[in-house]
């Protein structure tokens, strides 16, 4: 039994809009693509994404990112290593920021508080104003040690 997004669900719902209206076609490889995404909990990278859908080919994996990306459907996450990682974009997706591990690559996701999204929105407003650069959208990538690799070196060290 299938825990992952239903044909009635808001996301196969916003998915197969915004690929309409990108003039394309919500296939089944591209819906097992959204589920695996949608249930991921984080990022996931190619070798990831194969891991996770045996039988699932590599070309066609390449292709179906590439047209939802330029759909908007799926977001690209760079980690500062040569894999990419790719999750469900906004307004698909809840809005949150990342925390990337630079041992291990691991991504997680995590949210700021309200007010602080609100003051961080805020000053992006402003600054549209005084820099003449219109925001469309922001995303937060900490980069740093996770837990278990923090663990692993005994350092302390964070940002201050």
């Amino acid at each position: 039994m299938s825990t992952g997004p239903t044909d009635s669900d808001p996301v196969h719902e916003a998915v197969s809009r915004q690929l309409r209206a990108a003039g394309q076609r919500y296939t089944a490889s591209r819906r097992r693509l959204i589920e695996l995404l949608a249930n991921a909990g984080s990022p996931l990278s190619i070798v990831e994404v194969l891991g996770r859908a045996p039988g699932l080919p590599q070309s066609s994996l390449y292709r179906n990112l590439a047209t939802l990306e330029q759909a908007g459907v799926v977001v690209r996450v760079g980690t500062g290593d040569d894999f990419a990682r790719y999750e469900l974009a906004e307004p698909i997706s809840d809005h949150h920021h990342h925390l990337v591990c630079t041992s291990c690559r691991k991504v997680s996701d995590f949210t700021l508080p309200a007010r602080l999204e609100a003051l961080l929105d805020d000053t992006i407003s402003r600054s549209e104003v005084t820099g003449g650069f219109i925001a469309a959208a922001h995303r937060i990538d900490l980069f740093g040690q996770c837990e278990g690799c923090n663990s692993l070196s005994g350092s302390a060290d964070s940002v201050r």
